[in-house]
């Protein structure tokens, strides 16, 4: 399992928001590519990605940092937050991102996603936010009546290379993921699935290793306040491979 750090992109600076809300943030890193540095020293070899302007507004909003990030890190790195169209996909493709994450056009725009799949192989993630099980999609303002592991099993035929799963009511909060609700995508699909939300303490990612075939587990909060140490948590999911 893969300990992923995540650096969210507001006006070019590594932000947190708590519960997605705008109003509600904390600045961390004038300079993205700190962060990216501090955790690449840290061990991590997957960096997570969100440019909330993006997601805000439906278009690349910070492509200047995330190419900073690019040049900074030399591992794998996933970057979502509105991406909803080709050029956008094509603009990270170009920038070195290895894997773009789409979240609300997955569920408004199906053939569209099926294009991009076949399109960039290996390199379109399916970001499943999620409140009680079901799909929730426009920043977390709108729940439909899917079924999360109904539409993991949907974007896994459309040839998605992975799924990452968020429970929204746990993002942001430190109050530990939803193990049940992450373990029922895991076993529905075949596809990696990364989870994401609540982890607050290195016991949580010890829960979340528990999961068979779980690939890999997204730290947000935790790390910026200090609650998780991410070479502690890395070496510890090493060992546990031993």
């Amino acid at each position: 399992m893969h300990i992923i750090p995540a650096i969210d992109l507001k006006d070019g600076k590594c932000v947190r928001l708590r519960q997605g809300k705008f109003h509600d943030i904390t600045v961390y890193y004038n300079n993205p590519e700190e962060a990216a540095l501090k955790w690449q020293n840290e061990g991590a070899k997957v960096l997570h990605v969100v440019d909330l302007d993006g997601a805000k507004s439906g278009k690349i909003q910070n492509l200047p940092a995330i190419k900073k990030i690019r040049e900074t890190f030399h591992g794998t790195i996933e970057v979502g937050g509105g991406i909803r169209k080709l050029e956008d996909i094509e603009l990270l493709s170009m920038a070195g991102v290895d894997r773009v994450i789409l979240g609300t056009v997955t569920v408004e725009n199906p053939d569209f996603t099926k294009y991009v799949c076949k399109r960039f192989p290996d390199k379109i993630i399916a970001g499943i936010d999620a409140k009680n099980g079901f799909v929730a999609v426009k920043g977390w303002l709108e729940v439909t009546d899917i079924k999360a592991t109904e539409f993991a099993i949907k974007m896994q035929d459309y040839g998605i290379w992975g799924i990452i799963y968020t429970d929204i009511s746990r993002d942001g909060m430190l109050s530990g993921p939803n193990i049940e609700a992450t373990k029922a995508v895991v076993e529905a699909v075949k596809v990696p699935v990364i989870a994401s939300g609540g982890v607050s303490s290195i016991d949580d990612i010890i829960r979340l290793s528990e999961i068979e075939s779980l690939w890999g587990v997204i730290i947000g909060k935790a790390l910026y306040h200090g609650t998780v140490n991410l070479k502690e948590a890395i070496n510890l999911i090493e060992s546990k491979k031993k």
